[in-house]
């Protein structure tokens, strides 16, 4: 952190504004593995408190192959993360959500309802996303993915993380073999209603579609 960034957490301090920390570890950088990933993560959570003093944290462990956060990798550093943090502190955390393929695709959702699922089951306050195409397309995410996450975590919270693991594993086995050719999706513009700002019959098709999947690996929504 410069002097610049120093100055400018001063300023929002002193304007009483409530100030969110972001990042975002890589793994496979140098952080390393999984564990050493995580132990990354829980040192930064800790230090943005502690040194910035804000009041939300988010982070989003972040695949350096593929550039997402819904890796089986990913998934496992910001579940045992945050679970870790929840455990020993009543601090406001929150996660970033970056997914590889576009929206209206149900494998978009399905990647959303993962990330969703683990930042429930570990105890996470706050969700944030969703950046579909790994957020480096213009007009490439909707509220559709939004919507989305808000119910799985709805369906999720209060269920065992052993039930929630279980599930998990299914709905990664689902689409892991498309990392290398992800569907595109479709812009915003394309599969929303512009004057009524409403997801198209086509967009409703693959939200009911992606709903009936998650009800065949066992979640209750």
């Amino acid at each position: 952190m410069d002097n610049s960034g120093m100055s400018m957490i001063a300023g929002w301090y002193l304007a009483r504004d409530v100030i969110m920390m972001e990042q975002m570890p890589i793994f496979g950088g140098y952080c390393g593995g999984v564990e050493e990933t995580a132990i990354c993560d829980v040192a930064t959570m800790l230090a943005s408190f502690a040194l910035f003093d804000c009041d939300i944290h988010l982070d989003g462990p972040i695949h350096i192959r593929w550039g997402i956060t819904t890796t089986r990798e990913t998934l496992q550093i910001a579940a045992h993360a945050a679970a870790a943090i929840d455990l020993n502190s009543d601090l406001l955390l929150a996660n970033q959500y970056y997914t590889l393929a576009g929206p209206c695709t149900e494998m978009c959702l399905l990647e959303v309802s993962a990330q969703s699922m683990t930042d429930t089951a570990s105890g996470r306050e706050l969700v944030s996303g969703s950046a579909s195409s790994k957020g480096v397309v213009k007009d490439m995410t909707t509220g559709m993915e939004a919507r989305v996450m808000g119910e799985v975590a709805e369906a999720t919270a209060g269920m065992e993380v052993s039930e929630v693991n279980k599930i998990l594993d299914k709905v990664l086995g689902l689409y892991k073999g498309q990392y290398s050719k992800p569907p595109m999706g479709k812009r915003f513009q394309d599969c929303y209603d512009l004057k009524s700002n409403t997801p198209t019959y086509e967009h409703m098709k693959v939200y009911d579609k992606a709903m009936e999947t998650l009800r065949e690996c066992g979640l209750n929504i």
